[in-house]
């Protein structure tokens, strides 16, 4: 059942909606779905004024970008965006942020979202519905949509995170290693693999979001990582290089270059410092038929988050590319 549309902490304009879903070991579980829907005067005569955007952020992170939501209601469209169970508005005392011991979980989450906006698996919408995700949000909204297909008119991947860090061959090689961990210590303890390059280059950037919230939702050298939830992503990654198809038109934001995040170098500003984005950009050519790859240069790993010049880029290929299309 979802509770009632309350004010957000982004301020006017937003609104929230707790969503809930099944409980599990660690208690109750939500999601929580984040809107901004512009007037009927509004989008009247815009291009994607029936189009409803869902936006799901990456490991780490919750929704704060109000740019990117303007960005879509300017066009007309509504948009959504859905904090994942034990992230940001939905995560709970006793929780482990972040963790699932498999990616197919966040169907609840997806789901109970679409439903709320109308896009239900057995609804007959009249509203397109575009997917748009970051990092491990690329990845999962990816896997939905290849198992869902037909539900999404068109999907924008930012940064996904299709392949490892390390590479398809050392995937390969510590997957059955992860996955023996897995299965003896779910919660087990990781090293330490985030030094805080990234936040420091958004906090150069004066890009990092607002408020107290962000210190525990957003922490400066991200959650924790466990070997249940690593087994996840590996097997998604898995599933990505084996091929799969989204069923739609998708296009995939990446930057030119990345710097690799041994020590911090000024040039993490204008890069991205989480994944190989060559290594991504090949990935990404298996995921459908009809695959557009941008390489937005000077851009960070989110791409709507870097430097004006980068991110004025990006939007401008976004607005060009999704009505440019067939949607």
């Amino acid at each position: 059942m979802a509770g009632d549309w309350t004010p957000d902490i982004l301020g006017d304009g937003f609104e929230q909606r707790t969503l809930a879903l099944e409980d599990d070991d660690q208690g109750p579980v939500v999601a929580t779905l984040v809107r901004s829907i512009p007037s009927w005067f509004e989008s009247l005569g815009r291009p994607l004024a029936d189009v409803d955007v869902l936006y799901v952020h990456g490991w780490s992170d919750y929704f704060f970008q109000v740019e990117l939501a303007a960005f879509w209601t300017g066009l007309g469209a509504r948009f959504h965006a859905l904090d994942l169970r034990r992230y940001g508005r939905s995560l709970r005392d006793g929780q482990t942020p972040g963790y699932v011991s498999s990616l197919d979980l966040y169907d609840q989450d997806i789901e109970a979202a679409l439903a709320a906006i109308g896009h239900a698996a057995d609804a007959v919408p009249k509203r397109r519905l575009v997917l748009l995700g970051h990092s491990t949000g690329g990845l999962t909204l990816t896997l939905w949509a290849a198992r869902h297909p037909g539900r999404a008119s068109a999907l924008i991947l930012n940064s996904p995170w299709l392949e490892l860090q390390v590479g398809a061959m050392a995937r390969q090689t510590i997957e059955p290693i992860v996955g023996i961990r897995a299965r003896l210590d779910p919660l087990g303890a990781h090293p330490l693999v985030d030094y805080g390059f990234y936040t420091r280059a958004q906090r150069e950037l004066g890009t990092l979001p607002a408020g107290q919230e962000r210190l525990a939702w957003r922490p400066e050298l991200g959650f924790p990582t466990h070997p249940g939830w690593l087994s996840a992503v590996l097997e998604g990654h898995r599933r990505i290089a084996e091929g799969v198809d989204v069923g739609c038109p998708a296009l995939v934001l990446l930057s030119t270059r990345t710097t690799v995040p041994f020590a911090w170098a000024p040039e993490m500003t204008a890069s991205d410092s989480v994944l190989v984005v060559d290594d991504i950009a090949r990935s990404a050519t298996r995921i459908g038929r009809l695959i557009t790859i941008a390489r937005i240069d000077a851009a960070v790993h989110d791409v709507f988050l870097s430097a004006p010049e980068p991110r004025q880029e990006a939007y401008r290929v976004m607005r060009e590319w999704v009505r440019g299309i067939r949607l």
